[in-house]
């Protein structure tokens, strides 16, 4: 088996995507351990390689950072997101359910994935247990990033633990003694994370974090845990967790009340329990995970901004468009001025396997809405939805779903609905800057929610989703009751709690496996360069390809 030589853990580099480590003499775990402010350096150089750019086989590339290809390869393949061009991008074929076993961001990620989780267990080698608080601390900490590492591979790379535990997994890291190579069972990787969180939050506990949100604490071990719970299907081990972690206080008392300013402001918030520290000297730019989604140009700053809110997206958002989470996070690229309004809808584009919009300025008159062709009016079918005006147009024969908002500047005839989630818009200096945020409590709140939802306590999960809704601003009209949820177009609480997650946490790396692990498909007819279809839960396509350097390597089985 081929072994790659490492130097220090904290600037670690490789040249393939092999698994199998050993480190040379810079740093052994015996100097480690008989030097505990090596233990705290090789720790904080665990977390930089989340951010950081590591070479990778003899070279350096800007945007290649785990954070950054995170959001892209876990967002892309949900249906939040619209790209609005075709692009040379390896996102292209993330997006299209398409990616290649030589692309970068999928080879990167798996690499870089195990590389943290190898500092991550030299530094669990190094320390003994209960020597200290602070070597406990560094414990507790380096065992919280191997298992979210290991979680995010599966996430990724693996199918959904409630679609069985037999099913193939990824590769289990727990030593830096590495023999061997073979993917583990689903179950067993489950297993694994799940012991890590419980080891890290054993560690963790009654110790202050040794800083801001960028570093963990037993709160973020216990709301990853949370997670992992509603992951497994445990439903009632969520319940238990989140009350726990709670202490008798509310679920409003752990949001911040300044939604509008949380993610910018989100490592010093009290609702972030882990996100990937950035400081000004390391904003990227045009290579930063916020760079995706928002230009700021009239600031002199240009990021690519081809990622657009999708329609359906913005449909929901829009049936309360007070919702503070779509007016502050939202920005449409130069809306007309004079409020002029627009109706598209989809349509082929020649030559091609995806969809366009159809464009026409909007009017209205007595009879309705209706847009101009030829000289005459076309008046929209405006039919009413559980309490909500809903347009439709006819094409070839079959009702197509139509959009009516403000004019908006737009790209391939997709209006540009940007999100500035990952920016820092009062930053003038730094505008894409952001520490973007891995974990934090409005998702473990709504992790609760699924689980009374799929328990039978559908009045504890309506009272969790509206904590969320009254922090977005919503009047007590939008709030959802058991008398009214059904009437809002809902068929289930259930229903109710994953739309909630789509709105709280959409960008956030959710969404498409919320839908997957729950057995559901997921609908991508909208305007985009994706393919137009419904991807089932069962497709093979869900997972990302293992890497070729990898399967070269090692000789692990390919995702078919």
């Amino acid at each position: 088996m081929k072994k790659i030589l490492l130097g220090a853990v904290a600037s670690l580099t490789l040249s393939a995507c092999d698994l199998d480590y050993f480190p040379n003499d810079s740093m052994t775990s015996d100097q480690m351990a008989g030097n505990p402010s090596s233990t705290e350096y090789s720790t904080d150089g665990n977390y930089s390689m989340f951010k950081d750019v590591l070479e990778y086989k003899g070279s350096e590339y800007s945007g290649s950072t785990y954070v950054r290809y995170f959001f892209q390869m876990s967002e892309f393949r949900g249906d939040n997101v619209c790209l609005a061009n075709k692009t040379e991008d390896p996102l292209y074929n993330e997006i299209c359910y398409n990616d290649l076993e030589t692309d970068l961001p999928t080879s990167y990620f798996w690499w870089c994935a195990y590389h943290i989780i190898y500092g991550a267990n030299a530094v669990i080698e190094s320390q003994p247990e209960g020597a200290s608080d602070e070597g406990d601390r560094m414990l507790g900490e380096n065992y919280f990033l191997r298992a979210i590492c290991h979680l995010h591979l599966s996430m990724l790379y693996s199918r959904p633990y409630t679609f069985g535990r037999d099913n193939m997994g990824v590769v289990l890291r727990t030593s830096t003694d590495t023999p061997t190579t073979e993917r583990s069972t689903v179950g067993a990787v489950y297993d694994q994370i799940r012991d890590d969180l419980v080891k890290a939050a054993g560690l963790l506990k009654d110790k202050a974090r040794r800083g801001d949100a960028g570093y963990v604490s037993y709160d973020a071990a216990m709301g990853l845990l949370s997670r992992v719970y509603l992951y497994r299907g445990e439903d009632d081990k969520v319940i238990e967790t989140v009350n726990g972690l709670l202490g008798g206080a509310s679920a409003e008392s752990k949001l911040d009340p300044d939604y509008a300013r949380y993610f910018e402001n989100a490592l010093s918030s009290s609702e972030t329990l882990w996100a990937v520290a950035h400081e000004d000297y390391e904003d990227r730019g045009r290579e930063s995970v916020g760079s995706m989604y928002w230009t700021p140009d009239q600031r002199g700053v240009g990021g690519w901004a081809e990622m657009y809110y999708s329609d359906p997206l913005i449909a929901l958002y829009e049936r309360h468009p007070e919702d503070i989470r779509f007016t502050a996070y939202c920005e449409r690229l130069n809306p007309d001025e004079t409020g002029q309004l627009q109706v598209r809808w989809a349509v082929a584009s020649e030559g091609t396997d995806f969809r366009v919009n159809q464009l026409y300025d909007c009017f209205r008159d007595d009879n309705g809405y209706y847009y101009e062709e030829n000289g005459s009016r076309h008046y929209l079918q405006a039919e009413q939805e559980y309490g909500r005006t809903q347009f439709y147009v006819t094409v070839g024969g079959e009702k197509t779903r139509a959009y009516v908002d403000v004019k908006t500047e737009s790209f391939n005839t997709c209006p540009a609905f940007m999100c500035k989630k990952f920016a820092s818009p009062t930053n003038a200096a730094h505008p894409l800057l952001s520490s973007p945020v891995m974990l934090r409590w409005g998702e473990v709140i709504l992790n609760r929610a699924e689980a009374y939802a799929k328990t039978g306590n559908e009045q504890g999960a309506l009272d969790d989703v509206n904590a969320l809704r009254r922090r977005a601003g919503l009047s007590e009209e939008a709030l959802y009751t058991l008398d009214n949820y059904r009437e809002a177009g809902y068929s289930s609480v259930l229903d109710v709690v994953l739309d909630e997650r789509r709105l709280e946490l959409c960008f956030e790396g959710q969404r498409a496996f919320d839908v997957f692990r729950n057995g559901r498909s997921l609908d991508r007819r909208f305007a985009g360069v994706q393919p137009w279809e419904v991807v089932d839960c069962d497709d093979p396509r869900i997972l990302y390809r293992i890497p070729y350097d990898e399967i070269s390597v090692s000789g692990i089985p390919q995702n078919d």
